[in-house]
């Protein structure tokens, strides 16, 4: 059998190189997000989606200074559709990092252990609770004194959509708890559809001329998220329970302890759920569930472990999107082969020559795939792709897939084309593509002169995590550039001077002339998260722009930041880089963008037009919320990144840097300069005993994980 050719090993990749491909990687992300939680139209299988994940956080852990705005491995989730009301989770719904073997298994053990001091022998005492993956819809059900009064999707992951009045059809959702509960608790579970309700549910929509659900996952999410309750009271959703959110008092010492809760409260618990100890045993029973996955009533992708202890699961707490303390195994990707039938060139918002690729038609896991990403032209070159070769895909959550490298020829007499020329101008207008020294992409220098960044750049302008205006999409956005209707953002937002003449277009008649209108008007209302998103700032994404905007918390206060920040080492520079998740690279773009005069112009006419609404900072509500810390010297009862963990969990920002806009320095053995300059700055100090007891004073939620 052949062989599929591996994708390059990050660590041979330079770093524009790997800075390029964590850019697509994470747009490509975000987009099947989007699919997957609000659409209920995922275009890609769970593992190929994870081969996505981990291709992203394979390079960004070998190339950290190329991590770019949109960071993909924070991403969770995507936002609530406005169609249903919002709801705050009172406990973030986060997700889980995945493994694919047993030494990927066993490195997540020692991550863990190490993360907590354990030594080698320790770590293999700790217990997992083993449970499938089910693929469904993740909700989160609130009971007040014993009562459900809330339940939700997980949305974003901090919001969720309100679906009370449809979960409140499911019979597997008890109305009351028996004594005794707690007076404020977050139940997190999984809605799926058996296979063989599926089927039904198939069969009943062909009869009735409906529209066929393509899975059982994507028939849950559109069960569930029915405007008319009593449609997903006719559709026969089942539920299992797995997981705590917030509870306002201590539950249990242990996971599966907590499972038994659930049954008690009369809450289905999946029956496979095991507990195990080491590797070897999670193994087993991973292999276990595999063999019989064909045979089990419902879908699942994989088996979740998690630490069987929940005082280590508070002490391990969460990286990013994902915790410490679990993982999940799941199933491989799937791959295959196709004819190249042409190499393209495209022009993005930023100027970047991307190549994609046209393929023969090919099914890969049940969806048709027609094009692939070839990403640069140092990628074509060293895969040595040409037109008219057959190539192994794998769609491995790509909305373009990727090509993975060139399968042997079928035959002996084929002759293979000349190596496909990168251009040195660009396709859209004729400009030079220059390609700087160091750097894996090449750029046209046409600018705002070049029509394709110009209405690429708008397209991102009314994306829908932009400002998102019902019917103004790529087609509209291309027709109005063309006819001299719209040439800048602000532009769109006068669209209203021209009225007569966009009802005489083909297309166009008074009433949906009027209907754009009055979306683009409604649109002029918009949070600042999205504005930043949607100016296009190189390196700055959704997640990123999310960050900013909470952490400046008004547009007025974001653009004086940001100008303030163009001085290398003022408080305002220090400010900006203590940003977790905001680097080097990505502070240099937001001040490169403020130096443009243009800019500020366009910055200062869409304000003259726009309400933006200020954000709070997403903080836990703990006795740290919104404050600056320090760890500086030799910690002696936790590791540093626990005592990182155990502050942002209270709320915290945690910083590197001490300045004056550091609220608390905490001191460890051997504390050298930073503590100094604290004194100097006037700012409160902790030793470690005085921070351990603070620690112990105060009590707070920890983000439940997606089985």
């Amino acid at each position: 059998m052949t062989q599929t050719p591996a994708q390059t090993d990050p660590t041979e990749l330079d770093t524009e190189t790997a800075r390029a491909e964590l850019t697509q990687l994470a747009a490509q992300i975000a987009h099947h997000n989007e699919a997957y939680y609000r659409e209920a139209a995922p275009e890609i299988t769970d593992a190929q989606y994870d081969a996505l994940r981990r291709r992203y956080e394979s390079i960004a852990a070998a190339h950290p200074q190329a991590v770019p705005a949109e960071s993909a491995a924070q991403a969770v989730g995507a936002a609530p559709d406005s169609a249903f009301g919002k709801h705050l989770h009172l406990v973030p719904m986060l997700s889980l990092d995945n493994v694919f073997d047993r030494a990927e298994f066993e490195a997540f053990v020692s991550r863990a252990a190490r993360f907590l001091g354990l030594d080698g022998e320790a770590a293999q005492e700790l217990v997992f609770i083993a449970e499938p993956k089910i693929d469904g819809l993740s909700i989160s059900l609130t009971y007040e004194n014993g009562v459900f009064t809330r339940g939700t999707t997980r949305g974003d992951g901090a919001e969720g959509e309100d679906v009370t009045a449809n979960l409140r059809t499911l019979r597997d959702i008890p109305a009351r708890l028996p004594e005794p509960y707690p007076a404020l608790i977050e139940i997190r579970g999984e809605v799926f559809l058996s296979k063989e309700d599926f089927l039904s549910l198939n069969t009943a929509q062909e009869a009735a001329n409906k529209r066929l659900f393509a899975n059982p996952r994507n028939a849950a999410a559109g069960s569930l998220r029915q405007l008319d309750p009593t449609v997903t009271a006719s559709r026969p959703l089942s539920l299992f329970a797995y997981a705590l959110g917030y509870s306002s008092e201590p539950l249990d010492t242990s996971h599966w302890a907590y499972l038994q809760r659930l049954k008690n409260w009369g809450f289905p618990v999946n029956p496979l759920s095991e507990q195990v100890k080491g590797a070897a045993e999670a193994e087993s029973v991973f292999e276990r569930i595999s063999q019989n996955r064909a045979l089990l009533a419902y879908d699942i992708d994989g088996v979740v472990y998690k630490i069987d202890d929940t005082t280590l699961q508070t002490r391990l707490g969460f990286a990013g999107r994902a915790p410490r303390w679990a993982t999940a195994w799941k199933f491989p990707a799937e791959q295959a082969t196709t004819l190249l039938r042409d190499i393209e060139i495209q022009v993005g918002r930023t100027g970047a020559l991307t190549p994609v690729a046209h393929l023969e038609p090919v099914n890969v896991g049940g969806v048709l795939v027609t094009r692939a990403s070839l990403h640069n032209e140092d990628e074509i070159t060293r895969k040595d792709v040409r037109v008219g070769d057959t190539v192994f895909i794998q769609r491995a959550g790509d909305v373009i897939p990727q090509i993975l490298g060139v399968a042997p020829p079928v035959s002996q007499t084929f002759e293979r084309q000349a190596p496909f020329v990168f251009p040195d101008h660009c396709p859209a207008c004729g400009a030079l593509a220059i390609r700087p020294e160091g750097e894996a992409i090449r750029r046209c220098t046409g600018g705002l002169t070049c029509p394709a960044q110009v209405v690429e750049r708008l397209i991102h302008f009314v994306s829908r995590q932009a400002f998102d205006i019902e019917g103004l999409g790529e087609r509209s956005i291309r027709e109005f550039h063309e006819a001299g209707l719209i040439s800048t953002p602000v532009d769109i937002f006068h669209l209203h001077t021209h009225a007569a003449e966009l009802t005489r277009r083909d297309g166009w008649g008074e009433q949906s002339v009027a209907n754009l209108l009055r979306a683009i008007e409604e649109r002029q209302h918009i949070t600042l998260s999205r504005f930043i998103y949607a100016l296009g700032i190189r390196r700055v994404g959704e997640s990123n722009a999310r960050l900013l905007a909470r952490h400046y918390g008004s547009c007025t206060n974001w653009i004086t930041q940001m100008r303030a920040a163009a001085l290398i080492g003022s408080d305002e520079r220090l400010e900006l880089g203590s940003i977790t998740g905001i680097g080097s690279a990505i502070a240099e773009e937001l001040v490169a963008f403020m130096a443009e005069a243009h800019n500020l112009e366009t910055l200062n006419a869409l304000q003259a037009v726009l309400s933006i609404a200020d954000e709070s900072p997403q903080t836990s509500g703990g006795a740290l919320a919104g404050k600056t810390i320090v760890f500086t010297g030799t910690l002696l009862t936790m590791t540093r990144p626990e005592a990182k963990a155990t502050a942002e969990r209270m709320g915290a920002k945690v910083s590197d840097t001490v300045s004056r806009k550091t609220d608390l320095v905490i001191t460890g053995e051997k504390a050298g300069s930073k503590a100094r300059k604290a004194a100097e700055l006037g700012i409160e100090t902790m030793d470690e005993t005085e921070w351990n007891a603070f620690c112990a004073s105060q009590g707070t939620g920890t983000p439940s994980a997606e089985i």
